[in-house]
């Protein structure tokens, strides 16, 4: 188990699917990360608008209400979170989604189902420019 402080800024995850967001947020406090919930997209434009900035952003593109790539879109175009990492945790393998989502600067994408090893890797490789001064 990798240690972290718990005064770094938490982690948001978007994602709908119940079971799945209760295994990332398991994963990433069994880890040492906080973590924020959004179990939709427009819950997601909420948190945007109202929360700290967080560390990192694990976003689902499919969600009800608002899809992931609006919501990367609204992330980019906010001031304070422009520069705030985000994985792409999703379903989706169409090319084309994944061409547009990466074309708006997203760190990494992880295709579901995810190992848990590999999501804490993708994690790490994304935080490690935060950690340098």
């Amino acid at each position: 188990m990798i240690e972290h402080p718990t005064i770094n800024p938490p982690i948001l995850v978007v994602e709908d699917e119940l079971d799945t967001a209760n295994l990332v947020k398991l994963i990433l406090k069994e880890n040492g990360y906080q973590v924020v919930h959004a179990a939709d997209g427009q819950e997601a434009l909420d948190k945007i608008a109202s929360m700290s900035i967080p560390s990192l952003v694990l976003l689902d593109i499919q969600l009800p209400h608002v899809d992931g790539v609006t919501i990367l879109e609204t992330i980019r175009a906010t001031p304070d979170w422009q520069d705030v990492p985000v994985i792409l945790l999703t379903a989706v393998v169409d090319p084309l989604c994944i061409r547009k989502a990466v074309s708006i600067k997203v760190q990494d994408y992880m295709l579901k189902p995810f190992k848990r090893d590999s999501l804490l890797r993708c994690i790490e490789r994304a935080l490690i420019p935060l950690a340098r001064p």
